[in-house]
């Protein structure tokens, strides 16, 4: 079993790494299956008795020497686990906001490469969550379908022949299938087609959050398109529909970034390239900043407009910017100008470092 630390850490994890489809625009895929155990109150009303066995039956189903899988999992609880902890794995996407404020009764498993994390005891009793690079649906979907067959054969699902998987929120019953991509979108985020293109989503039975899902806002420009209905609609056709919208959207990215560029390609220019002056030079950098300056930076390289930064340079920024990562690194609590400071501190680091090994 992998030690806390090795998930505490700021380099990228796999997901984050980019693929040739897309990988400009998409930036990740995430599917999240949602299911509970017969025979136990949902977790927003059960027993503290009856949250520790379900703990227990998920935990050993998966920490099981005769499982053989082929990424190792790591369990860990939430209950002694220091607030500063749990905000990293937020921010790694490994746990939900929602999961890392219920300290008493919830817990994690995550593989060693984390991309399957299985929350326990959230909104549900077991959270199923597989993260890829890039658009990659059918992969996503292929590996956490495995580890639900695998926790199925060892655990009594809650299900009805008539509504499917039975979850906390009606919104989840049927397959309990969330899938999700994570778009980087600034072309339509500045020429102001982000309001229309949200209400769409919501018509075609779409759903657009922020970076961290349901009651958060777009960072950076960065937005979680997502299925809406879950009950009545086969896996493979929320899959499908998901895949459809999300090629869409690119091409409506990718044609915003075209009209950018021919009608205002100083101006943009400009403005792309100040974003990494800010980057370089601040002495004081707010997170809401910073976001903006490294989405800016990003369409700057892939427009050709500002010479190549490594995505794994600019993967780290975004992590290593936020607070959970910053106090981490620091080894101490910041208040927030002290965080605005040292934020501004060691993105100048990274972006020097990659400077310096860019010449030699």
């Amino acid at each position: 079993m992998t030690s806390i630390d090795h998930f505490l850490k700021s380099k990228p994890p796999l997901w984050m790494r980019g693929d040739i489809n897309y990988g400009d625009i998409i930036m990740s895929t995430r599917i999240r299956l949602a299911r509970n155990l017969t025979g136990f109150r949902f977790p927003r009303a059960f027993s503290d008795e009856e949250a520790l066995q379900i703990d227990k039956l998920v935990s050993s189903a998966i920490i099981d020497e005769e499982n053989n899988l082929d990424v190792p999992f790591s369990y860990f609880s939430l209950h002694d686990m220091p607030a500063l902890q749990r905000q990293v794995l937020v921010e790694k996407h490994l746990i939900s906001p929602q999961l890392a404020n219920k300290t008493k009764m919830g817990s994690i498993l995550v593989s060693e490469d984390e991309t399957i994390s299985i929350m326990i005891n959230e909104e549900d009793h077991i959270r199923i969550q597989c993260l890829q690079p890039g658009l990659q649906l059918d992969k996503a979907y292929h590996l956490a379908d495995e580890m639900d067959r695998l926790l199925e054969e060892k655990l009594p699902y809650a299900f009805d022949d008539s509504f499917g998987y039975l979850t906390s929120c009606p919104t989840n019953t049927g397959t309990g299938l969330r899938a999700s991509v994570m778009m980087h979108l600034p072309a339509l985020t500045v020429t102001n087609q982000m309001g229309p293109l949200i209400n769409t989503m919501a018509r075609l039975g779409m759903v657009v959050r922020g970076i961290y899902g349901e009651g958060t806002e777009a960072t950076g420009n960065y937005y979680q398109i997502s299925n809406q209905i879950t009950l009545g609609k086969p896996e493979e056709d929320i899959i499908l529909d998901l895949q459809s919208v999300a090629e869409q959207i690119v091409q409506k990215e990718i044609g915003a970034r075209r009209a950018l560029l021919e009608h205002a390609s100083i101006a943009v220019s400009d403005r792309l390239n100040r974003s990494l002056g800010v980057l370089q030079y601040a002495r004081i950098l707010s997170s809401e900043e910073a976001a903006n300056c490294l989405s800016n930076v990003r369409l700057g390289i892939d427009l050709g407009l500002i010479p190549p930064i490594p995505d794994r340079v600019l993967n780290e920024c975004m992590l290593i910017m936020q607070p959970g990562f910053l106090q981490q690194h620091a080894g101490t609590t910041l208040q927030a100008n002290e965080r605005d400071v040292y934020r501004a501190s060691i993105i100048r680091e990274q972006l020097q470092m990659n400077n310096t090994d860019s010449k030699q």
